[in-house]
């Protein structure tokens, strides 16, 4: 590893869990970067910032925080930990002051958004369109697994509101995914646009991070450089 460099903390968003940077993670390690993977529950945005700031607490030195989807809340409430000197926002959520992802398009009750209630007060998506929605350009195999291996995702993490955008205060930088069914690109571009964040347009799905790692990791190294 090359102490030189920051160190990277990947943050997942909803339904997944930290095993999907699993590609972008061994190409950032290849390139020596020092990278940790956050595993969050996310039944609440509050815990979930809790539980990211506890890993940055863990790094040596300087960190670049990256979040992907609902993990761009979770980046934008935890970024304002002294030790964060950028985030990266990969097709993500990027909330103001008092926003939330519900708030920015994510909620479950949305007509075109494929995310259903179930017991619990949490929510999935719904398995027969996982695919084309969440990962149009991963290999069937590979969707479906990940339909079934869902992570429930809470009403305090999708209704939680940010206290403190670290975006106002810190370097930004976006990779919209201009082929997503999750977040429309234009609603990305706005958000990217609103944070001043240098940008870059991947024809990809909502799943770039796994769809197309390399462009992902190389966007990532060039924040931290």
């Amino acid at each position: 590893m090359n102490a030189a460099l920051p160190a990277i903390v990947l943050v997942h968003g909803a339904f997944v869990d930290g095993s999907s940077w699993r590609a972008v993670y061994d190409l950032l390690v290849k390139d020596g970067y020092r990278v940790a993977v956050v595993q969050l529950p996310t039944v609440s945005l509050a815990d979930d910032a809790a539980r990211t700031r506890r890993i940055i607490d863990a790094q040596d030195g300087q960190v670049v925080l990256v979040g992907h989807s609902y993990g761009g809340a979770v980046v934008t409430e935890a970024g304002t930990h002294p030790n964060v000197t950028a985030l990266v926002y990969i097709a993500a959520f990027v909330p103001d002051k008092g926003e939330s992802v519900k708030t920015l398009g994510g909620d479950p009750s949305a007509p075109d958004l494929p995310i259903v209630e179930a017991p619990g007060g949490v929510y999935f998506q719904n398995r027969a369109t996982f695919h084309s929605a969440f990962g149009a350009d991963l290999p069937a195999a590979d969707a479906a697994f990940l339909a079934d291996s869902q992570v429930p995702w809470g009403t305090d993490a999708m209704a939680g509101a940010v206290t403190e955008p670290a975006w106002r205060a810190k370097p930004s930088w976006y990779l919209i995914a201009t082929d997503d069914h999750m977040i429309p690109p234009s609603a990305q571009r706005e958000m990217a646009l609103r944070a001043r964040a240098i940008t870059v347009g991947v024809a990809a799905s909502h799943a770039v991070y796994m769809s197309q790692p390399r462009a992902v990791a190389t966007f990532i190294s060039q924040a931290c450089r």
